[in-house]
């Protein structure tokens, strides 16, 4: 064999070794961090159980709900807060003038249920997002009687005993903010394929549903369903904290876990669906806007995370074909080996996640559910999709336009 060969082949040997020992570094505290959450799952709190309303809880919580053209959406969102039981004092539909018909739907309800109340906000202030400016006018015009404000969101679906059995657990574990992760109703194969891995983002950054904070800076929530005491909410100035936040729901929660409150972030699969967007396309646009967290993360969290993401979520699908060739061609080290292992672990461990959030979607009306299966194989999209969302601020929202620069 020519001696040129030879070194050659040692070169690229060694160079390889360098790089999987660079990438098994990059990659192993990433690993750690991963592992330390994850297990949290065995002692995460359990979903929430639908309950009956207690005599004690009747009158305590004022909903919000804020609308901007929900016409198409928010009918099984009214239908399931009828079904909630005496511990809701009133239903505050707050609608930013909207030009679909929604003030209309929310009129037919309120003459079979008179908690329903249809309020309209002043025109959006400078500084201000259209949702929490909404919330914080239904907040300011809600019942001073009543000792909880629960925000809803009008593409949710509430399955009778909600409010019960929230109010009741927060109560009866002494917290003061509580939001709830939702079951997700999922249609098409697009975003059967793409929303898990959008989601699975989120579990790897902060963890199980119900798992324990590691401090107020990792506090998750979920405005789509989110309680909180009314004196909490006077302290914080109503939503003010987080109005110009496209992800308020975790600005105004991570604040109030940093002024001493405390914070949960619970299971609410088996009393919450959600319908969230229509297909792929909406899916990635609309829901990775918000997902990087940015607004309420200082900008070294946000690398932080993109760092993490990329190394777990993305890299293993992209270095594992590469590392099994070269240990296919016999040229593999011990660096290449370990980089290897550590790379097929976390794609082991990914597949057996997808397993594990099966009860947090509802695929009963789904097309195609072989490709929620294969969601794994859009992780990297989906890093991607937190990458490029981290440093642009969305120009558009639900029907409104936000300052001047490029759309994503």
């Amino acid at each position: 064999m020519p001696a040129d060969f030879i070194a050659e082949v040692g070169t690229w040997a060694l160079f390889s070794s360098a790089i999987a020992f660079c990438l098994f570094a990059l990659q192993a505290p990433a690993v750690l961090v991963l592992m330390s959450r994850l297990l949290q799952g065995p002692m995460r709190r359990p979903p929430l159980q639908p309950r009956q309303a207690d005599p004690d809880q009747f009158g305590k919580v004022s909903i919000v709900v804020p609308t901007l053209n929900e016409a198409e959406r928010i009918q099984p969102c009214l239908a399931g807060l009828t079904l909630q039981s005496d511990e809701v004092r009133e239903i505050l539909v707050v609608d930013s003038h909207s030009e679909d018909g929604t003030p209309d739907l929310v009129k037919q309800a309120q003459q079979h249920d008179p908690r329903f109340q249809l309020l309209n906000d002043d025109p959006l202030p400078s500084g201000w997002v259209g949702r929490p400016w909404a919330l914080h006018t239904g907040y300011l015009q809600s019942s001073a009687d009543s000792d909880w404000v629960l925000g809803i969101d009008a593409d949710t679906q509430p399955q009778p005993g909600l409010v019960a059995a929230l109010l009741a657990e927060t109560e009866a574990a002494g917290y003061d903010l509580v939001s709830l992760s939702p079951r997700f109703i999922l249609k098409t194969p697009g975003e059967l394929w793409l929303q898990p891995a959008l989601l699975m983002t989120l579990v790897y950054r902060f963890g199980p549903t119900g798992g324990l904070s590691s401090g107020a800076e990792r506090v998750m929530a979920n405005g789509q369903c989110f309680l909180c005491r009314r004196s909490l909410l006077q302290d914080l100035d109503g939503y003010s904290t987080a109005r110009g936040s496209f992800c308020d729901d975790v600005t105004l929660a991570r604040h109030a876990a940093q002024l001493g409150a405390k914070v949960g972030f619970w299971d609410g699969a088996l009393i919450l669906k959600v319908r969230m967007y229509e297909g792929l396309k909406e899916t990635w646009q609309e829901w990775g806007r918000s997902l990087d967290l940015k607004d309420a993360s200082p900008t070294g969290q946000v690398w932080g995370d993109i760092w993490f993401l990329t190394s777990i979520q993305a890299l293993p699908w992209l270095v594992s074909p590469l590392l099994l060739l070269s240990l296919i061609s016999g040229t593999t080290t011990l660096p290449m080996q370990l980089a290897l292992g550590l790379n097929i672990s976390l794609i082991v461990v990914r597949v057996a996640l997808q397993w594990a959030i099966l009860p947090s979607y509802d695929l009963s009306q789904a097309k195609g559910k072989w490709a929620f299966w294969l969601s794994p194989l859009a992780d990297g999209l989906a890093v991607l999709r937190i990458g490029l969302s981290s440093f642009r601020t969305p120009t558009q929202w639900r029907g409104r336009c936000y300052g001047q620069t490029a759309v994503e």
